[in-house]
C-alpha cells in the first residue's frame, strides 16, 4: 500500500511538551521504522477527545486517512503496530514472524510488570504536576480511583527513594540479553527495542528523581535507541533516567 497522506499520531503531553505515554512513543517509533511520514496531534488527556472527533475519550492511537486505531491500554496488544505492519507489508517489517510477536509481548508484558508497576507509585505525585493544568483533577481523581485504592497521589509517591533501589536488580535479565547482542532485535532494532524504549521514555517524562543508576548498562542501549530516527527520543522536556545513589552494600 502506496502512502500519499500522514500517520496522525494523537500524542498525550506533559506541560514540558514531552510525551507520556508509552503507547504514544510505540506508535511514533513504529511508523519512524516503517518509514512512513507523520504528523502529530498534541494535547492532553483531557483534550483527546475533542481531538479524535469524539472517537476515544482516554485510548491513545492514529488514523491513516479515514480508518483510526486504537490501543487497548493492556501490555503486548501492539494494536497500532500490528495494523501497520499488516497495512504496509512492503515496508520494513516491525515483527518477523508470529514467534517474534510472542517474544515481544513477552518482554512487553515483563517490563510492565517489573518497572512501570513499582514505578508508577514512585512518580505518580510528579506524573499528575506535569500534566497540563487542564488534565490535572482528571489525572488525580482516575489515578487515586483506578490505581492506588483511594489513596492520595501524595501518600503513594512518599519513601520512593527505598523503593526505587529495589527495582535495579530485576532488570538484570534485560542487561543479559543486550550484553549478548546489540539490540533487542539482534543485530537492528526493532519493535522489540521500541516497545521496551517507550517504558524507560515513560519514565524520563515524569522521573524528577532518576531511575536507575549512572553507570546502569542499560544506558548504552538506552542512548543509541533515544537517537534513532533523527533522535525521536531526544525532547527536551524528558528527564535523565540515569544517576540513582543506591544504597551501600
Amino acid at each position: 500500500m502506496t502512502q500519499t497522506h500522514p500517520i496522525r499520531i494523537y500524542d498525550l503531553n506533559l506541560v514540558t511538551g514531552a510525551t507520556i505515554s508509552p503507547f504514544c512513543w510505540q506508535a511514533k517509533y513504529a511508523v519512524a521504522h516503517k518509514g512512513l511520514e507523520a504528523e502529530m496531534s498534541e494535547g492532553g488527556f483531557t483534550s483527546l477527545s475533542r481531538r479524535t472527533g469524539g472517537r476515544t475519550d482516554f485510548h491513545p492511537g492514529i488514523s491513516d486517512g479515514d480508518t483510526w486505531v486504537f490501543e487497548s491500554l493492556r501490555s503486548g496488544d501492539f494494536v497500532v503496530a500490528d495494523y501497520l505492519d499488516r497495512t504496509y507489508p512492503d515496508r520494513p517489517m516491525l515483527f518477523r514472524n508470529p514467534d517474534h510477536h510472542d517474544y515481544v509481548k513477552f518482554l512487553d508484558t515483563w517490563l510492565w510488570a517489573t518497572a512501570i508497576k513499582p514505578w508508577f507509585q514512585c512518580y505518580i505525585l510528579d506524573y499528575h504536576d506535569l500534566s497540563l493544568p487542564e488534565d490535572r483533577p482528571y489525572v488525580r481523581e482516575s489515578r487515586e480511583r483506578d490505581f492506588l485504592g483511594g489513596r492520595t497521589l501524595e501518600d503513594a509517591q512518599a519513601g520512593r527513594e527505598e523503593r526505587l533501589p529495589l527495582v535495579v536488580p530485576q532488570l538484570e535479565p534485560l542487561r543479559e540479553v543486550l550484553r549478548e547482542r546489540s539490540w533487542l532485535g539482534g543485530e537492528a532494532p526493532d519493535f522489540a527495542d521500541y516497545s521496551a524504549l517507550s517504558i524507560f521514555l515513560w519514565a524520563a517524562s515524569v522521573a524528577k528523581t532518576p531511575p536507575l543508576p549512572e553507570d546502569d548498562f542499560l544506558r548504552d542501549w538506552y542512548e543509541r535507541g533515544c537517537d534513532l530516527f533523527g533522535g525521536i527520543g531526544r525532547h527536551p522536556g524528558l528527564h535523565s533516567i540515569f544517576g540513582l545513589k543506591m544504597p551501600a552494600a
